[in-house]
Formats: C-alpha cells, sequence, structure tokens
C-alpha cells in the first residue's frame, strides 16, 4: 500500500461519490483545480457551484473552467460559501452529492483574506443538511496561517459532535511533517437526518 497524499486522497473520496447528473460544491474555488474537477465528475447532466470572494479566484476558476470547456457545467460566484441556501435551486439541492472545501487562503494572494470559524460551520451544516445519502464533504484544513488554528480548533469540535447513526467522520493526515502540514476532515452522509441549521 502506498499513503495518498493530501490533494490526492481528497481527490480520490470525491471520485468514489460523484457520478454522472450529480450537483457538487466547491466552496473556495482558489485557482479552479478543484471545481474542473469537479465538473468532469458530473458530467454533462450534472452540475457544479462554486464560491469564493475574491476577484481573482473567480478569474482564475473561469478561466481555467474556459480552458476545459467546462463552462457550461458550472456557476461561479464571487460571494462567501454559507450562502449556499440562498443560490442552488431547490431542484439542485436535491441532488447534492459532494462538496469540497481548501481552507485558509488563496495561493499568492493576500493571506490576509483568510475562511473563518464560523463561517466555515455554517456551510457545513447547511451542506449536511442538504447533502443526500451517501454523499460526501471534503475540507482539506490548511491551518499554519494566523488564526487557522482556531478555526481547525473548532472545526474539529463541530464534526466530532455529529451523531455516528448519521455521519461517518474521517481525520486524514500526516503527523511527522514539520510546518503545521494540512489534513483531510471528510463527512460522509450515511442515512438522512435532520442535522439542525
Amino acid at each position: 500500500m502506498k499513503l495518498k497524499r493530501i490533494l490526492h486522497y481528497a481527490h480520490d473520496l470525491i471520485e468514489q461519490t460523484l457520478k454522472e447528473g450529480d450537483v457538487a460544491v466547491d466552496g473556495t474555488c482558489g485557482n479552479g483545480h478543484d471545481t474542473v474537477h469537479l465538473c468532469r465528475l458530473v458530467g454533462s447532466s450534472g452540475h457544479v457551484y462554486g464560491y469564493d470572494i475574491q476577484h481573482q479566484a473567480i478569474e482564475n476558476t473561469l478561466e481555467r473552467l474556459n480552458t476545459h470547456n467546462l463552462s457550461d457545467r458550472a456557476t461561479i460566484l464571487q460571494i462567501s460559501h454559507d450562502e449556499i441556501k440562498a443560490t442552488i435551486p431547490e431542484d439542485d439541492l436535491a441532488r447534492l452529492k459532494a462538496a469540497i472545501f481548501n481552507l485558509g487562503y488563496l495561493p499568492g494572494s493576500d493571506k490576509q483574506v483568510v475562511t473563518t470559524p464560523e463561517v466555515t460551520i455554517r456551510s457545513v451544516k447547511t451542506l449536511l443538511y442538504h447533502l443526500n445519502k451517501g454523499g460526501i464533504i471534503v475540507v482539506v484544513v490548511y491551518h499554519g496561517h494566523p488564526g487557522g488554528g482556531d478555526e481547525k480548533d473548532a472545526l474539529l469540535q463541530y464534526v466530532q459532535s455529529l451523531d455516528q447513526k448519521t455521519y461517518s467522520v474521517l481525520q486524514y493526515g500526516f503527523i511527522n511533517q514539520k510546518n503545521t502540514p494540512p489534513f483531510i476532515i471528510a463527512i460522509e452522509k450515511k442515512q438522512l437526518g435532520m442535522q439542525r441549521l
């Protein structure tokens, strides 16, 4: 067995979940790599909703989607990812099967613009409420920046409190690397339950 790197493992989890016709969310578009990957997985009859508050991230993502001829499979919004409920039509929410987040800041941009615990947890709660049975949320937690430790701790506390009858929660990461290495939190919805918003 070969241990998979963080991003490869995150993509593996998503690949095992999404199929043609599903709906997925990229909560942090960044440079568009995850958005493109999700678009390929949901196929021509599926759809991806991508969110980022930074204009540069939106531009990067739109350009990457255009390059790969996938623009028609995605709706890209320059707003916070906690606006999911207000921006995804009910019909698409009913097909929601996966979401991915890369917490922290946009590489090569203003490091003061970062994800925050309150907004991230609010987004995850909303997604869990609408997620189909067998669906998954994958959160790649980068926490080496100022405030990153607080977000990591708050998120871990929240996901550890989820009912094990309804959700399976996985933490995956390398513990002997320097400089606060990123890790994955993955939440699988095992059965339909009412996660409070």
